[in-house]
């Protein structure tokens, strides 16, 4: 019998504390009690207890991670990685550290200070790329956009226009192959990585709850969310 396959996320967490106004990287910040990174790791681990859960943090915040987790007992199971000098770098550390696990069908990568991240979505994401190779969670906005600079833009049509989260699933032979390219800052994501190589984008529909948290009062959203979704 071959090897039974298995699904992977790489959670990728190298924020600092700077828009937060804190000296403590915000995805150690505490949101009820709880450190950001926390509530991220467990949503993944409530999916799918089988699920391999890679952390890729900077060098000077793993010492820091792991005291953390000892002293508060988290005992979600998790490898944690070395990250790069870039998100695109931090990415392809995450999946070079799979090379040595077999089976792996289905990659997703995802932000650390996304810790709202419910359920549906993360099926929803997996289920998809398993039929069409990727799924990219995304969201309409809600308000007029433009496109430009302050004194030279035009108004885009903002029904074809996306706002795109996280978790992004792909097929992991097809992730694999998109890290072997050389970076670019034209890659803000890992669909704009995979895209590189020809391959057609399937988007999935976001969550409006699922933010991404950068400032204060982000943090403050996330407290009320979560406070609402276990009442």
């Amino acid at each position: 019998m071959g090897e039974k396959t298995k699904n992977a996320v790489i959670i990728v967490a190298g924020g600092s504390g700077k828009r937060m106004q804190s000296s403590l990287p915000k995805q150690f910040l505490r949101v009820n009690d709880k450190p950001v990174l926390f509530h991220t790791l467990e949503r993944f681990f409530a999916y799918d207890t089988n699920l391999h859960i890679t952390l890729v943090l900077p060098p000077s915040q793993i010492t820091y991670w792991e005291q953390l987790t000892q002293e508060e007992k988290f005992f979600v199971p998790h490898n944690v990685v070395s990250g790069g000098s870039e998100r695109f770098h931090s990415v392809k550390n995450g999946l070079d550290s799979l090379e040595s696990e077999s089976g792996i069908n289905l990659v997703a990568i995802h932000d650390g200070v996304r810790p709202l991240i419910s359920r549906e979505l993360i099926t929803r994401c997996f289920q998809t790329a398993e039929r069409l190779g990727n799924a990219i969670p995304a969201i309409s906005p809600t308000e007029t956009v433009r496109y430009g600079t302050p004194n030279a833009n035009r108004l885009l049509d903002r029904n074809s226009t996306f706002l795109i989260q996280t978790p992004q699933v792909f097929r992991y032979e097809m992730l694999v192959q998109a890290y072997k390219t050389h970076f670019s800052p034209a890659f803000t994501d890992d669909a704009s990585v995979v895209e590189s190589l020809g391959v057609k984008i399937h988007l999935v529909d976001g969550e409006r709850t699922n933010i991404k948290i950068t400032s204060p009062s982000d943090l403050s959203l996330c407290a009320f969310l979560l406070k609402e979704q276990c009442c």
